[in-house]
């Protein structure tokens, strides 16, 4: 009996020190309040979850995005940051000046310059994605740099790798990273293959057995190309035959997904943000060179686009995607139109979108109608009833499964990028949205939004409201864990 008074005291102090760290260490009172209930009601495994998915490795600085240890050059490089983003601003379109706060936080909060002089064209589905990619990287000449969150070992991920082996053949230098675990379909055959024919490739976070958990929690989410510092992609679509709808599979699910291609100055901070995650990952690390990031053309393309990124992470010190998220929705007046197939918002991202809806924007929201997570899906649903009341509008997606993360505000913004609406891309997820200031561009995918609704089905507030109550209560209590999923 004493041995087991002495255990219990010692489970005692060890969960008190637990729930200490836990309330330390967490930055959202919602996911402090889900670890501490876990680690109090479920002994032992609710600890080792916390330790395994828990601990907030932005504060802890378990990565550095960092490319230079010199502090008077990185002082010059933000001194010509903001110089260039204010050069931009001031001679911008009224449609960029009346998004000020949002590119003004974009540039302080994470040296993300305001970008003019680029073209932009919007790709949907893998259809448009795949052959734009396979074009740019055959217009290669110095370098091409790539990375996935997901790269599958098929038709599609094949004609990719055989374009990159031919131009490592031509001298090329091609730089390949990808996640682990997302993309660990490769690992054996495609990546031996790319290493054989010259491709330098490395997994983002090798995922180790003692380091598993941990390790699966930090994704690195991002779909990033960029070609000679000049041309980029980035967005919502993997490479994966499943993202290209082809004509004669009428079994196959339709894949919904929305990608972007930058040529000009946009590309340099996807180029910026490939450099720190090769610095992080590969064997031999890179400097900023002009190479890498060519001075912007003192003569604008046509019709040019003012372009800027959003990107954080764990080795970010605030949810720069977030903010920028929360920014644009404050400033739109008139429409705020949201794609997102997972939708676990937080209170921030709620309240904001309540207090647009309540003030008179139209807001509409299309998620998914066919979902690949139950629990992922319930849990979103059960954020719907506040919405639906503040006079949000809300679409299931019926044609297939919808994969886009995009946001339009006003036909003045437009958003295309990899994070979901979920704690997962603004806490623990490496993640990336590009930003484009421009009416055509947003206009453009404005359409898209309505042409997808067509094939979706409207929620009725009335009948939503009045749903069976074992399905309110399932929601309701996969809402709890939401900030774990």
């Amino acid at each position: 009996m004493n041995w087991l008074l002495i255990a219990e005291i010692v489970y005692f102090i060890i969960l008190v020190m637990v729930c200490l760290r836990i309330i330390y260490d967490t930055r959202s009172t919602t996911k402090t309040l889900a670890y501490l209930l876990l680690a109090i009601f479920v002994p032992f495994g609710g600890m080792l979850f916390y330790f395994s998915f828990g601990i907030n490795y932005r504060k802890r600085k378990m990565y550095s995005k960092k490319l230079t240890a010199d502090d008077d050059l990185s002082a010059k490089l933000r001194e010509d940051v903001f110089r260039y983003s204010k050069h931009t601003f001031e001679h911008s379109d009224p449609e960029v000046q009346s998004n000020r706060e949002l590119a003004l936080m974009l540039v302080k909060d994470s040296l993300s310059p305001l970008t003019a002089g680029n073209e932009v064209k919007l790709l949907v589905n893998g259809e448009q994605k795949f052959p734009e990619v396979l074009d740019a990287i055959q217009r290669a000449r110095n370098h091409i740099h790539i990375e996935y969150y997901i790269y599958e070992d098929d038709k599609t991920g094949n004609a990719i790798a055989d374009a990159l082996i031919r131009k490592a053949g031509e001298g090329v230098t091609v730089r390949f990273i990808y996640d682990d675990f997302g993309s660990r379909a490769i690992r054996k055959k495609l990546v031996r293959r790319l290493k054989a024919a010259g491709v330098h490739a490395f997994p983002f976070h090798k995922i180790l057995f003692i380091a598993l958990a941990n390790r699966l929690n930090y994704r690195n989410h991002r779909k990033i190309i960029v070609i000679d510092g000049g041309t980029a992609f980035v967005g919502g679509i993997n490479v994966s035959d499943r993202y290209i709808n082809a004509a004669g599979q009428p079994n196959a699910l339709f894949w919904r997904d929305t990608h972007l291609r930058i040529d000009g100055p946009g590309a340099l901070y996807l180029q910026y943000l490939f450099l720190c995650d090769w610095n992080f990952c590969a064997s031999h690390k890179l400097q900023p060179d002009a190479l890498f990031f060519p001075r912007p053309s003192a003569h604008p393309f046509k019709d040019s686009k003012v372009v800027q990124i959003a990107a954080s992470g764990p080795d970010s010190d605030t949810p720069t995607v977030l903010f920028s998220l929360l920014q644009a929705i404050n400033l739109a007046a008139k429409e705020i139109l949201i794609t997102t197939p997972y939708f676990i918002p937080g209170e921030s991202l709620l309240d904001a979108l309540m207090v647009a809806a309540l003030g008179g924007v139209s807001v509409k929201l299309l998620v998914p109608g066919i979902s690949d997570s139950v629990l992922v899906n319930a849990a979103a649903r059960s954020y719907y009833d506040d919405l639906l009341k503040a006079g949000v509008e809300i679409y299931l997606y019926k044609k297939g499964f919808v994969h886009a993360k995009t946001l339009v505000s006003d036909k003045k913004i437009a958003i295309v990028g990899t994070a979901n609406m979920d704690y997962r891309s603004f806490d623990l997820n490496f993640e990336v949205n590009a930003i484009v200031y421009d009416s055509g561009v947003a206009g453009e995918l404005a359409g898209v939004f309505y042409e997808d609704i067509l094939t979706a089905e409207k929620i009725d507030p009335v009948a939503w409201e009045n749903r069976p109550l074992w399905k309110q209560m399932f929601e309701k209590t996969a809402r709890l864990v939401s900030p774990l999923l």
